[in-house]
This record gives C-alpha cells, sequence and structure tokens, in this order.
C-alpha cells in the first residue's frame, strides 16, 4: 500500500513539474508588442504583422509548425506517461517481460507517420522558401549592396547615386551611436530589387524584421525582391562571421515614403555620390591593381 502511494506521489510530482516547466517557458517569452518602426514582436511565436509583402507566409509557416510540434510532443509525453504507468511493476510480479516482440502494423504505422509529417513539412517549407525567393515581379527601385570589412557600400542604381560607408567603432551604450551608421533607403509600398556581393571575404545580408538573410559571397552575385509595407527604422547586421570587427557590422534601413526618399537620393547628389561604385573597388582587383604597378 505505501508502496503504491510513493509511485501516486512521483507521478504527481512528475506532473506538476513538466506544468511549471511549461508555464516558465511561456512566462519566459516577450508578448508585449514592439515599438511602431522597431521590427516585428519577440515572443514564443511572432505576431502577424506584416513589415514587407513576404514576411506573411514566412510567420504563418512558422506558426504552424510550432503548433504541428507541440501536438507531437504532447502526444508522445501521454504515450511515454501512458507507458510508465500502464506497464509499471506491481507488487508480486517478479517474472522478466518478454524481451522481443513484433507488432509489424504498429512498426508500419510509426515508419510511415514520420515520413508523412516530414514530407508536409518540406511541402510547406518549399512554398515559404520559393515565396521569399520569388524575383520574377518588375521592380520599381534596384538597389546594388556591397559588403566589406567592415561597411557597406549602396547603390541606388535606379537613382545612379550611391553611399559608401566606413568602419563605424562605438563603444556599447554610446549616446548617438545609430545615427553614426550606415542608413539604407527604401521607398514604402514599393518593389525593391536587392543584388547582393562582396568586395572581400563572405558577408550576410541580414534585415531581421523582414524575416530575410542572404549570402554575400565573393564573385558570386545574389538577388532577391521585397515591398516594405511599414514606415520605420529597423536594424540590419552581418549575419556571417566575417573577421575581428564584425560585430561593428551593422546598419539602420529606413522605410520612408517616396518624397522623403526622393529627397535622400537628392542629398547623395549634391554630395557628389554620382554613378555607382562597382566592382572595380573589390579586394582582388584594388590587389592585383597594385601588384601591376598601378597606383
Amino acid at each position: 500500500m505505501r508502496e503504491t502511494q510513493q509511485r501516486r506521489r512521483g507521478i504527481a510530482r512528475f506532473g506538476a513539474l513538466l506544468g511549471v516547466v511549461a508555464l516558465a517557458s511561456a512566462c519566459s517569452s516577450d508578448h508585449s508588442p514592439s515599438e511602431p518602426g522597431k521590427g516585428i514582436d519577440v515572443g514564443f511565436l511572432p505576431s502577424t504583422r506584416e513589415m514587407t509583402d513576404r514576411t506573411g507566409q514566412l510567420i504563418d509557416f512558422w506558426n504552424g509548425a510550432w503548433f504541428a510540434a507541440v501536438a507531437v510532443g504532447a502526444l508522445v509525453w501521454v504515450l511515454v506517461l501512458w507507458c510508465v504507468i500502464a506497464y509499471r511493476k506491481r507488487k508480486n510480479d517478479n517474472e522478466l517481460p518478454v524481451q522481443l516482440r513484433y507488432h509489424v502494423p504498429l512498426e508500419i504505422l510509426y515508419t510511415i507517420v514520420p515520413i508523412i509529417m516530414v514530407g508536409v513539412l518540406f511541402v510547406f517549407s518549399t512554398r515559404a522558401t520559393a515565396e521569399m525567393n520569388d524575383v520574377s515581379a518588375e521592380p520599381d527601385v534596384e538597389i546594388e549592396v556591397y559588403g566589406k570589412q567592415w561597411s557597406w557600400d549602396f547603390n541606388y542604381t535606379t537613382d545612379d547615386v550611391h553611399y559608401s560607408g566606413d568602419r563605424i567603432s562605438f563603444n556599447d551604450g554610446e549616446v548617438g551611436a545609430e545615427e553614426k551608421l550606415p542608413t539604407l533607403y527604401l521607398p514604402v509600398d514599393e518593389t525593391v530589387e536587392f543584388t547582393i556581393k562582396s568586395r572581400d571575404v563572405i558577408h550576410s545580408f541580414w534585415i531581421p524584421a523582414f524575416l530575410y538573410k542572404i549570402d554575400m559571397v565573393p564573385g558570386r552575385v545574389n538577388t532577391f525582391q521585397v515591398t516594405p509595407q511599414e514606415e520605420g527604422v529597423y536594424s540590419g547586421k552581418c549575419a556571417e562571421l566575417c573577421g575581428e570587427y564584425h560585430a561593428e557590422m551593422v546598419f539602420n534601413v529606413a522605410v520612408v515614403d517616396r518624397d522623403t526618399y526622393d529627397a535622400e537620393m537628392e542629398k547623395l547628389r549634391e554630395a557628389g555620390n554620382t554613378g555607382t561604385r562597382g566592382d572595380e573597388y573589390n579586394r582582388q582587383y584594388v590587389l592585383e591593381g597594385a601588384d601591376n604597378g598601378d597606383h
């Protein structure tokens, strides 16, 4: 009798522990909405705010995958606990259970079901990826982005102007540090086509609020399109370890109205930043020029 009560108390404690862990996980996530223009909400599940025309599909896929994972996890835990309780050792039961037994229908079931689950996940992930990488639309604005140690060059090819960034060193918490960073301007509700390149080593162009990241590989050209749908200033960064000052390779993304965008392009034009800075500024070409005696 005492042994049975101890087992029941142990099972009750285990169930309570699971509940506490689940509650702590839920409470640890920040579900408060983010400030306007600061990016998507941070939490266990992303919000349905669509910063661009591409984020809705990805958010739906992410949330669906989480719900499916929770459902599968709950089913597995129920089956495990059921086996622990139903097939526990009884009092005065000293016989060793059968150590080898086949159940063909059950084995077929737990072979086919995971294959179906992986297949469904593959279909939805492929669909979301294809939408994110679709570049078939006619762009309103074309921008060429170069990653370099340790800053960025932005060629606004449609407007025939450019911005060339230099490395900016700043300390954590420095007041006004964000204002010194390179700023990439995008017109709201207009389709932007990015051409992504690298001047030296592998970088990665990442705007977290847009839920998209793309590698910048020397000698390779990558492209993607996006239509920003909410004005504001967002954070961008290099997501590939690219050297000693990788952490300082950050930038701002300002999604603005068309008039503000045109005004910023005019500022670059007045500053003499006309034309584009192309591959001739890449490290390999500069080094080749130095080897040939060019200055």
